[in-house]
């Protein structure tokens, strides 16, 4: 994100009504939502996780324990646990 010149992209008028509510201050403003990106669809991210999480579900599938996994993919034992619950539960999918 960065930020942009309200005075270069704003008519002086709509700058000066933001003025009487913020003036100087930062401001957010959101996207519209049918502009919204889904989380990680801008990185690799998301391929990443769920490449990892496929692999501690077959792990798991494998014979590994639980308290292993969360060790080898240094990770919480309730992070293991809820990774496998969601994975089994796509494979019903």
């Amino acid at each position: 994100m960065s930020y942009k010149r309200a005075n270069n992209l704003l008519p002086a008028e709509v700058v000066e009504l933001i003025q009487k509510y913020v003036d100087g201050e930062y401001i957010y403003i959101p996207r519209k939502d049918e502009n919204k990106k889904s989380w990680g669809s801008g990185t690799a991210t998301r391929r990443e996780l769920d490449l990892r999480n496929s692999n501690i579900y077959n792990d798991y599938l494998s014979g590994i324990g639980i308290s292993t996994l969360a060790e080898k993919y240094y990770l919480s034992l309730k992070s293991i646990q809820r990774i496998v619950l969601k994975e089994k539960k796509s494979m019903w999918l």
